[in-house]
């Protein structure tokens, strides 16, 4: 049913696919089949989920992450839903959106997730009392489509991208936005893999991302075993590399970009673009259009996830040593928005926005949509 996010990748393994589903009937059979991202580099390993607690618990604890891969995971766990006994048909539908409203709860601001069960949802409340046992079979499709719609997406950043790359020798990166975040080549180092099987090979300097260290322990792991070298460099190390002339471009993900462009990513993107600004290096974002939440005018309204405060105090788990005292506050968000005005341009499956405000996002996303 999928093609490996790695085959289209030289050198990753094909057990390292994201994401594999297993259909079957309504409530019995199916199965969504997660990379466990927890133990990487260490170990891989892979959950397989059966119910849609299973599924919402995997993207809770990071198991799968990536804004395009929760989305995906999210909507095959819809297809996990049980029904119970009843055939009544709004009765299935409201297990159906009850299941829906769950998995929307399980992180707050990758928009992503919210996208593709919306398109869960419109599934459901579509389907008419006498087409009722046609539901799940629907909802498998829909969610299958969403999964293959992500690789090419994915494949259309990566040409975009690779055209603003060409001159380069160096980019660097932050957190983890390449296949193990989406269905094959991810978003930011998308343009990177285009280039590499064009025959163009940049250096990638990953930042390790604090505190669970996504880019020392993803980024660090895909790229080397695509053949793609890569140098793991503290978060702090940033602003040192590009005085000294080592970083051409940097490139980051995104989790939310709102109405005029402001971009929400991984903790420790903002001061990214700071410093690419002040070096005078291009800022880059790439994301696919479902990213984009036009019903947010500005960043400063995007969510923030708080993310548990021993992830920072207890970096090695329950087992590891303490890093703060027990007694003094620690502060965890996920994310942070990075202002419109210090990105150099955001490129989507469908181009790049240069200079990307409000009427320039907007017609984009107006052209994607006609």
């Amino acid at each position: 049913m999928s093609t490996a996010v790695v085959s289209a990748v030289r050198g990753i393994p094909a057990e390292a696919e994201t994401i594999r589903f297993i259909p079957g009937g309504p409530g019995e059979g199916a199965r969504v089949d997660l990379l466990d991202q927890t133990r990487l580099p260490g170990e891989l390993s892979r959950l397989i989920c059966e119910t849609v607690d299973q599924v919402h618990d995997a993207i809770r604890r990071l198991v799968v992450r990536g804004a395009p891969a929760i989305g995906i995971a999210a909507a095959y766990g819809v297809t996990l839903t049980t029904t119970g006994a009843s055939s009544a048909p709004e009765a299935v539908r409201t297990a159906y959106r009850e299941q829906i409203d769950y998995l929307a709860t399980s992180r707050p601001t990758a928009v992503n997730l919210f996208w593709a069960l919306d398109r869960m949802r419109k599934i459901v409340d579509d389907c008419a009392d006498h087409e009722i046992d046609q539901l799940h079979d629907r909802l498998q499709t829909e969610a299958v489509a969403i999964h293959d719609e992500d690789r090419r997406m994915c494949r259309r950043i990566g040409s975009h991208g690779a055209a603003l790359l060409t001159q380069c020798r160096t980019v660097m990166t932050h957190c983890n936005a390449g296949g193990l975040a989406t269905s094959m080549w991810g978003t930011a180092l998308a343009p990177v893999y285009h280039l590499h099987e064009s025959g163009q090979t940049l250096r990638v300097f990953a930042g390790e991302t604090r505190p669970l260290l996504q880019g020392a322990r993803l980024t660090a792991w895909e790229l080397n075993q695509a053949g793609i070298p890569v140098t793991v460099c503290t978060d702090s190390m940033a602003g040192s590399l590009m005085s000294a002339g080592r970083v051409d471009a940097v490139i980051v993900g995104a989790d939310r970009i709102a109405a005029n462009g402001d971009v929400a990513n991984k903790i420790g993107t903002y001061p990214l673009a700071v410093l690419a600004r002040h070096h005078q290096i291009p800022f880059l974002v790439a994301a696919p259009t479902n990213t984009f939440d036009p019903e947010l005018a500005a960043g400063d309204l995007i969510p923030i996830e708080q993310r548990a405060e021993t992830e920072v105090s207890l970096p090695g788990g329950p087992h590891g040593n303490r890093t703060v005292p027990p007694s003094v506050e620690v502060i965890n968000p996920a994310f942070d928005v990075t202002p419109a005005a210090l990105v150099t341009a955001i490129i989507t499956e469908r181009g790049v926005i240069d200079g990307p405000d409000t009427e320039k996002v907007a017609a984009h996303l107006h052209h994607c949509g006609s």
